[in-house]
C-alpha cells in the first residue's frame, strides 16, 4: 500500500499548527499531540472528492501502526483539504460523512473488520468509525463553523484514536481533561457546546461535523455500504 508522506511543513499545515498553538485554542489534547510530536498532517485536494482517499486511508493505517507500536496518548492525524472554502455547515457535514463513508468502504474492501470495542451503527451510543481495526473519533473544522473552536480556513478532518480516551479513563484523567476543554471552550466561544456528550451517553456521530443537530437528525453513514 502507498506509504504516507506527512506534510507538517506545508503552508496550510503551518496555519493549522498556528491555530492549535494560539493561547485561546481550547483543545488541550490537540496542544499535547502537537507538543509531543504526535500530530501528523496530510494535505488533500478537495473534501468533496474521493481523489485523495487512497492517500488518507494509508495515513490512518500508519497512525494505527504508530499507536500500536508505542501506545503514547494524544496521537492524532489531521487531514486538511485545500478546497473548497465556501461551504455551509450542512454542506460540510454532508461531505465529511461522504469522505467517512468512502474511506470506510475502502477499509472494508481491504479486509479490515471494525474495532470490536465499539459499534459500527451510528445510532448506537457506543459508535465510532473504524480504520485498520482501530476506532477513531473525528473532529471536523471549516471556515463557516458556528463554534469558534471548529473554525479553520479550509475544511479539515481530525482523527483521534478512541482507545486513547479509554486509557485516560483508566488513568482517571479523562474527566479532568474534558472539564478543562469545556471550560476553555466556554471562555473562547462565550457559550457551552450543546453537542458534547460522553461516549456511551449518545452517539458521537452527532458531534463530528460540529453542527448543532436536534433529535430528528439521522447519520448518513453505514458500515458495509459497499456491499449493499
Amino acid at each position: 500500500m502507498y506509504r504516507p508522506i506527512f506534510q507538517n511543513d506545508h503552508p496550510l499545515a503551518q496555519a493549522f499548527i498556528a491555530t492549535v498553538e494560539a493561547p485561546q485554542f481550547p483543545c488541550v489534547g490537540a496542544k499535547s499531540a502537537l507538543g509531543r510530536g504526535q500530530m501528523d498532517i496530510l494535505v488533500a485536494r478537495d473534501v468533496r472528492s474521493a481523489w485523495d482517499d487512497m492517500r488518507i486511508l494509508p495515513a490512518l493505517g500508519e497512525t494505527v501502526r504508530k499507536y500500536r507500536e508505542d501506545r503514547a496518548i494524544f496521537r492524532t492525524l489531521v487531514i486538511l483539504f485545500e478546497a473548497p472554502a465556501l461551504l455551509s455547515e450542512e454542506q460540510f457535514e454532508a461531505h465529511l460523512w461522504a469522505r467517512a463513508q468512502s474511506l470506510s468502504d475502502k477499509d472494508e474492501w481491504l479486509g479490515y473488520r471494525p474495532d470490536p470495542s465499539v459499534s459500527s451503527d451510528p445510532d448506537d451510543p457506543h459508535f465510532s468509525l473504524s480504520f485498520s481495526g482501530e476506532a477513531f473519533f473525528v473532529v471536523g473544522l471549516h471556515p463557516h463553523a458556528s463554534r469558534p473552536a471548529r473554525w479553520f480556513q479550509s475544511p479539515a478532518m481530525v482523527f483521534n484514536l478512541h482507545d486513547q480516551f479509554e486509557v485516560l479513563r483508566t488513568q482517571q484523567r479523562y474527566d479532568k481533561l474534558r472539564s478543562s476543554i469545556l471550560a476553555r471552550d466556554l471562555v473562547f466561544a462565550g457559550s457551552e457546546n450543546p453537542m458534547l456528550a460522553r461516549h456511551g451517553e449518545s452517539s458521537e456521530a452527532r458531534q463530528y461535523s460540529g453542527r448543532v443537530v436536534d433529535d430528528s437528525w439521522k447519520c448518513p453513514f453505514k458500515r458495509g455500504q459497499a456491499h449493499g
